[in-house]
């Protein structure tokens, strides 16, 4: 007999339910939760969607910056290497004109050197000439014989 007092009471309950219609209110709960969960469930693929398309084009960004540092980097040694090519030409170029100059520089001593040997030679042979020809002649048509001698030496050597 209890269970059927208990069938008696659940089908009452029931009714009542019915009645007040929390069935309704129960469906329509489960409905706008539903929905709810549909939404949510949206708006996650829409932000994979965007962090996914974020994502694509920080790697292009930096496939980018990777290619531009490789680009620079090329351009660099191409610069340091154009740099050293052209500091060594300037250097090439420093020591010829350095080695010139001081070729020029002997070249004008040897010069210099040469013609105070022929002056020094000159002035010897002048006055061994004279010592000569003093000993050998006297008098006054030795000293025109000297003046004439010693001007055609100086001549010759000058």
């Amino acid at each position: 007999m209890d269970t059927v007092w208990v069938a008696v009471a659940l089908v009452i309950f029931l009714a009542v339910l019915v009645k007040f219609g929390v069935h309704t209110k129960i469906v329509a709960a489960l409905d706008s939760r539903g929905e709810k969960v549909a939404q949510e469930l949206a708006e996650a693929r829409r932000l994979r969607q965007e962090a996914e398309k974020l994502l694509a084009e920080y790697e292009s960004k930096r496939k980018a910056a990777e290619a531009e540092a490789a680009g620079l980097i090329a351009a660099a040694k191409e610069e340091a290497d154009r740099l050293s090519a052209e500091a060594a030409a300037k250097l090439e170029d420093f020591v010829a004109r350095r080695t010139r100059s001081a070729q020029e520089k002997i070249a004008q001593a040897e010069v210099q050197a040469e013609a105070e040997v022929r002056a020094a030679a000159a002035e010897a042979a002048t006055k061994a000439a004279e010592i000569i020809l003093r000993g050998q002649m006297g008098g006054k048509a030795g000293d025109t014989a000297f003046s004439a001698g010693l001007q055609e030496v100086r001549a010759k050597l000058n």
